[in-house]
């Protein structure tokens, strides 16, 4: 029964923590410790059932999706609650339920409305995990926007800066707005299909039962890949991003950094390049363009910021172009280093949050001009801090280079690159820009004398701190020295994706299946 309905497992387990924290709030003997304590207890509940799906993505065995759930929902409108995993969706999800209860113990001696924010938390979790695993387009939306509405409450509620509310709204309004053009390309396809079952379109489009014109192609492209830009976000869409980030409690950073960026990527991958290939070899060349501006760009910027958790954040923007870059190579090097550049920056860039976190609680400040010398009271922080910079500059042995090098590799050998050495030259300059960066940060926080008598005697990371991070830096050296198996279970999986878009035949015209009407390839055209 387990093995049948893991998935909706996953997906309930953290909403029922949420119910079950809710209804503590009643209870007599409730005290604000026990929010905390349920909610580490569901999320490594839901961990620990998470790393099962490792045995149905086992390379001898996989075969498309599975642990599949395919049951009718709204009958009327044909929409199911359809969900399975792959080899692409397999560890996203698992990131997800490791990077939760981490974040819970982040959060374990918040103060302000303890019971709404772990609330908040599960359900977020619920949330994405439903991503990752729909295989129906309108239940895929409904958890895709059901996850905006935690993380708006976690930043502009609990928030640590003053522009919390703007950065917050700022943050909703830019997915929001992505997501509703989305909408607008579900409905055309279930206009088109007369379902919203994403293998069943899939299959349709296979067998030529429902093509697309080119016209129709670009124009669902279009309103796809702009709701997964802004997710990711692609330069210049990625505005709403240091705002967030700046503005948001340190669990909400980890969570912004680690999964919820990893949507957008994860949607192009799983949508775009599948359902409209001929439309993603047409704006390649933008994307790859977009992506080593972001690359560089994020990178100059992050050189020039004085608040650490800034520069942190705008990293990101760099590093995500390394994703962007991978996935438009067409090439399964670029393509496998793509997804697991996601994996990376989840864990490399959710410990660096955690531990400009820590140091926050302890000074309530990021000014990096307000540190130096950080080694000599805090050696266990400042060795922790090291490595997952490292990790994050892209360090051989480290999992940053696995997943850079395979993105550098695949897009030099791309064919679908008109000039690819200009690209991938252009795009490593982002790994140099990120070890100056990252480097210079360290020496002005980490090394040196202590420059300011109150850094003189902070307290060194505790063994819950540790706690925290020790899962985190063990993925970064485990990831760097085996990557294989991590890639030997999403390969089949990206090579199905690539396959899909190598073979697109330039579109044709839409034609309806003789159940839809034959009417609407006219109004399509």
């Amino acid at each position: 029964m387990l093995q049948q309905n893991l998935i909706s497992v996953l997906i309930l387990l953290p909403f029922i923590g949420a119910l079950a924290t809710a209804a503590h709030g009643f209870a007599p003997y409730r005290k604000p410790t026990h929010y905390r304590w349920i909610a580490l207890g569901f999320s490594l509940a839901t961990f620990a059932l998470s790393l099962f799906l490792i045995r149905g993505g086992e390379p001898s065995v996989l075969s498309g999706f599975f642990f599949e759930e395919n049951r009718a929902w709204i009958e009327s409108i044909s929409a199911r609650y359809h969900v399975g995993v792959d080899g692409i969706s397999l560890w996203l999800v698992i990131l997800t339920t490791l990077l939760v209860p981490i974040s819970v113990l982040a959060s374990w001696n918040i103060e302000k409305r303890p019971l709404a924010f772990f609330m908040f938390m599960l359900l977020l979790e619920s949330a994405m995990i439903g991503v990752f695993v729909s295989l129906d387009l309108l239940v895929f939306y409904l958890f895709f926007e059901a996850s905006l509405v935690p993380m708006f409450f976690l930043i502009g509620v609990w928030g640590s800066g003053e522009r919390r509310i703007y950065a917050a709204i700022k943050f909703f309004l830019y997915t929001a707005v992505g997501s509703l053009l989305m909408l607008v390309g579900i409905i055309a396809l279930y206009y088109f299909f007369g379902t919203f079952d994403y293998p069943s379109i899939l299959d349709a489009m296979r067998a030529g039962t429902v093509t697309l014109s080119a016209r129709a192609e670009f124009w669902l492209f279009l309103a796809f890949a702009l709701a997964f830009a802004i997710k990711v976000p692609v330069f210049p869409l990625h505005t709403w991003l240091p705002d967030a980030h700046t503005e948001a409690p340190t669990a909400g950073s980890v969570i912004l950094a680690g999964i919820l960026l990893k949507m957008g990527t994860y949607g192009l991958l799983r949508y775009n390049l599948t359902l409209f290939p001929d439309a993603a070899r047409e704006f390649a060349p933008m994307m790859v363009t977009l992506a080593v501006i972001g690359i560089i760009y994020g990178a100059l910027v992050a050189m020039v910021q004085p608040d650490v958790k800034r520069l942190v954040a705008y990293s990101s923007v760099s590093h995500m172009g390394f994703v962007i870059l991978g996935l438009f190579s067409f090439t399964e090097q670029g393509m496998q280093g793509a997804l697991y550049q996601m994996l990376n920056h989840g864990v490399s860039t959710g410990a660096l949050f955690l531990i400009v976190g820590m140091i926050y609680e302890r000074r309530h400040t990021r000014l990096i001009a307000e540190f130096g010398g950080l080694a000599h009271p805090m050696p266990w922080f400042s060795t922790f801090f090291v490595i997952a910079s490292l990790s994050s500059i892209g360090l051989p042995a480290l999992n940053g280079f696995v997943g850079e090098f395979l993105v550098l590799l695949g897009t030099w050998l791309s064919d679908s690159i008109r000039h690819p050495w200009i690209a991938t030259m252009l795009a490593a300059t982002g790994v140099i820009f990120a070890a100056v960066y990252l480097l210079w940060m360290l020496q002005r926080v980490v090394f040196g004398p202590v420059t300011n008598e109150e850094n003189a005697h902070l307290q060194d990371l505790n063994g819950r701190e540790k706690g925290l991070l020790v899962p985190l830096l063990a993925l970064m050296l485990i990831m760097g020295v085996y990557p294989k198996f991590f890639l030997s279970r999403s390969r089949d999986s990206v090579l199905e994706v690539r396959e899909r878009v190598m073979t697109a035949t330039g579109g044709g015209s839409l034609a309806a299946s003789p159940t839809q009407g034959g009417d609407r390839s006219e109004m399509v055209r």
